[in-house]
Formats: structure tokens, C-alpha cells, sequence
């Protein structure tokens, strides 16, 4: 894998990142109709990445994950492509979601988290806070972590 390169989305790139969304979360095997339930969270839209806070990997030219950040900081979404896993993309789009929360002025940045995914927050040095609803699926909880935004280290 090449370089990976961080640039905000542009017009035009909803479907193919919400593709990747759904592509990324089907990876962990979730059954159908969780992932028809979970349809509405994974959608990004052109008015989210007009706001300018939908931030794009790409590898040799090809979109590798994308992660938002939300006016308060948090972390609305974050999401690699399957293929590529394990390749320091999600380490490079939480450092720059870490520079946006910050640029936005927030102090932390909450993470709601997939299961799947605490893991990854915790090596990027995310607290984990409580459980809280899910925002997708009536019922579940998930684990919500935090990250302190005040001190200067980045993972």
C-alpha cells in the first residue's frame, strides 16, 4: 500500500463513501436485517460533506475509509474498507479527526463505537466512558469511549 493521503470529500463522492460505509460494516458479519436496520447510519450525504467535515483516505488514488466529525467534536462516523484493514488508514483519519475536533474548538471528542471497533480506540488511546443506546438499532447498546483532545500527543 502506498501513501495514504487525508483530503476533505468532494461533491459528488456521497455514493461511493456510503458504499464503503455499508461495505465496512457488512465485513463483521452482521445478519440482514441488522444491516437494514442500520441503512440510515451509514448514509453520507452531500450536505455533510459540503459542511467540509467528511474526511477521505486515499490509497494510489482509491478511496480507503472516511471519518466525520461532527460541529461538537465528536466522531459521527469513521469507516475503513475492508481491503483496506490493517494498513494504518483508520490511524491516519483518527489523527485527522483529532486536528478538526480540535480546530473546532472541543476538548474531547466522544465516540460512539461499533464493538468491533473498541478495540482500535483504545490503541489510540480512547477512554471508554459507558455504554449508551445505539443510534441505528433499537435496544442495543454500544461502547461510547472519549478522547481528551486537550493534551498535545497524537496516536
Amino acid at each position: 500500500m502506498s501513501e495514504i493521503v487525508i483530503r476533505r470529500a468532494q461533491a459528488g463522492e456521497a455514493e461511493a463513501l456510503t458504499a464503503l460505509c455499508v461495505r465496512s460494516k457488512a465485513h463483521w458479519g452482521y445478519d440482514t436485517e441488522f444491516m437494514r436496520l442500520s441503512e440510515a447510519s451509514l448514509i453520507v450525504s452531500e450536505s455533510a460533506i459540503a459542511s467540509g467535515r467528511v474526511l477521505v483516505a486515499a490509497c494510489d488514488g482509491r478511496i480507503a475509509g472516511l471519518a466525520r466529525v461532527e460541529l461538537d467534536g465528536e466522531l459521527g462516523m469513521m469507516f475503513v474498507d475492508p481491503s483496506s484493514m490493517g494498513r494504518g488508514v483508520g490511524r491516519a483519519l483518527f489523527v485527522a479527526a483529532i486536528v478538526m475536533a480540535r480546530r473546532l474548538g472541543a476538548r474531547s471528542m466522544p465516540i460512539l463505537a461499533d464493538p468491533n471497533a473498541a478495540p482500535f480506540y483504545e490503541r489510540m488511546g480512547a477512554r471508554f466512558v459507558s455504554h449508551a443506546p445505539s443510534d441505528a438499532i433499537p435496544g442495543r447498546t454500544l461502547p461510547l469511549y472519549e478522547y481528551d483532545l486537550t493534551h498535545e500527543e497524537t496516536p
